[in-house]
């Protein structure tokens, strides 16, 4: 019982303005430290959605080509994927895609060296290829596409080249976590 008073006397006194300081330091600290890990994390999903939807249009394109037995194209635009915004190559029917459905606007900056409008065969070749870089505000991540005619073979990996720079296929490092 003597243990029991003991420690609900001391309870009963409070707490002094440098433990409270103390406490309440800690837990902002605690705080800020989640909502920097909560941003981060949002920053690289968005980032990896919008890789798999890259991939996703390219295969969609083949599939295009192949189920109408003629050659079509897309375009990539900082939007996605999209009709051929010129020439007179058609577009590949329902392969159209944003990059970033359902993320704000400007969360995906998007940089590559594929032609104006890739190109599929009746048969679902891919008859160009380059080098598409992802990245997203709010990771250092960045994603990265390979893709090498004509069959179209696609490596995503994760990107170490400058920022800024004009995308390289050598700079697309493989990543384990793909």
């Amino acid at each position: 019982m003597t243990r029991a008073r003991t420690i609900s006397r001391d309870f009963s006194q409070g707490y002094s303005l440098t433990e409270m300081l103390a406490g309440v330091s800690v837990l902002l600290l605690l705080a800020g430290l989640a909502i920097y890990v909560g941003a981060e994390s949002i920053a690289r999903q968005r980032l990896e959605v919008a890789t798999r939807r890259l991939v996703l249009g390219l295969e969609r394109g083949r599939a295009a080509a192949e189920r109408l037995g003629r050659p079509c194209g897309l375009s990539l635009t900082p939007e996605g994927w999209q009709e051929p915004l010129k020439g007179s190559l058609a577009g590949c029917e329902r392969a159209a895609m944003p990059l970033a459905e359902g993320v704000e606007n400007g969360s995906i900056q998007l940089s590559h060296n594929l032609p104006d409008t890739l190109r599929f065969s009746s048969i679902g070749l891919v008859l160009d290829g380059g080098t598409v870089v992802l990245t997203s505000a709010g990771t250092e991540l960045r994603r990265c596409l390979v893709m090498a005619p004509p069959l179209g073979v696609v490596r995503l990996g994760r990107y170490g080249g400058a920022p800024g720079g004009r995308p390289d296929s050598d700079s697309c490092r493989p990543d384990p976590t793909l």
